[in-house]
């Protein structure tokens, strides 16, 4: 199958894509790295009058500490995220999990702008920002605005942003020196979408942890955080009973989606083994 006829343009700046998208309102799409646009495009599950190629604009690119935060780019590849020395050191979650993403070709390709805004509820990113605490930047025609992640992601592929708003990028805390962090998922091969996946981020002395941020992916319609888990774990020492505690309350709070090869029980039984991993592993806290 091919594509709907489109009409295509390349804007040179931010204002001319904003002035595109209250001109053409719904019927224009934004091209980033086209990973799933594309696909959507030719399986006609998109058909827009307008595509706009927002990849010529630099202003959307890099990465950079900016006082208390890390701000990435819109426009950053996932295998620039994988390969930056900045983010291993302030935000090490996002460096664990990019090998999960796809294949290194994909890596290559697709945005970390476009994989948050489009917010699959089984893709990585979203779920990290969740996990990290991070701040959506967004720019429209009243100017920029920041929203919480814990507000951005508001139903399946849909999130706050407006019709008339871009994404043009992220603010994530810098990771402390007591910062703790993990990133699992499994899948039935790798590259493949995930059955289910788990990100977490904390303050970690000793065996203890404080302000645990535990985020689920491939089991809702969003990224969904285990508050009820995260309290548990809040100030108590990771033992064995603590660990047993953790995993059961985890398996209580959530309500699996099934998919075509998985039950919820099933996705179910493996976030918990997931969790139990992760506490139990070596402490990857920061020295």
């Amino acid at each position: 199958m091919k594509a709907a006829a489109f009409d295509y343009i390349k804007p040179t700046s931010l204002e001319q894509v904003l002035a595109l998208l209250q001109e053409h309102g719904d019927d224009a799409r934004l091209l980033a790295g086209g990973q799933t646009l594309m696909a959507t495009l030719n399986m006609r599950l998109s058909e827009p009058a307008l595509v706009i190629d927002i990849t010529g604009l630099d202003a959307l690119r890099g990465i950079a500490t900016q006082g208390p935060v890390l701000r990435i780019g819109a426009l950053v590849t996932h295998s620039e995220i994988e390969a930056s020395a900045l983010v291993a050191t302030h935000a090490p979650l996002l460096s664990a999990a990019a090998p999960h993403i796809a294949h290194r070709a994909i890596r290559n390709s697709g945005t970390w702008g476009g994989s948050i805004a489009y917010a699959d509820p089984a893709a990585e990113w979203p779920t990290c920002l969740l996990a990290l605490g991070g701040t959506v930047v967004a720019r429209g025609p009243a100017g920029e605005r920041r929203i919480a992640v814990d507000d951005f992601f508001t139903g399946l592929y849909s999130t706050a942003l407006h019709p008339d708003e871009v994404l043009v990028a992220t603010e994530i805390p810098l990771a402390a020196a007591d910062h703790w962090c993990d990133f699992s998922e499994l899948a039935r091969r790798h590259g493949d979408y995930a059955i289910v996946g788990l990100a977490a981020s904390a303050r970690r002395t000793g065996g203890v942890l404080k302000g645990a941020r535990i985020v689920l992916l491939g089991i809702g319609a969003t990224p969904l955080r285990a508050r009820q888990t995260e309290a548990l774990l809040e100030g108590r020492p990771l033992d064995a009973a603590t660990v047993a505690a953790a995993v059961a309350s985890l398996r209580a709070e959530i309500e699996p989606f099934p998919d075509l090869t998985n039950a919820p029980d099933t996705k179910r039984h493996l976030a918990g083994v997931l969790l139990q991993r992760m506490l139990t592993a070596p402490a990857t806290a920061r020295a």
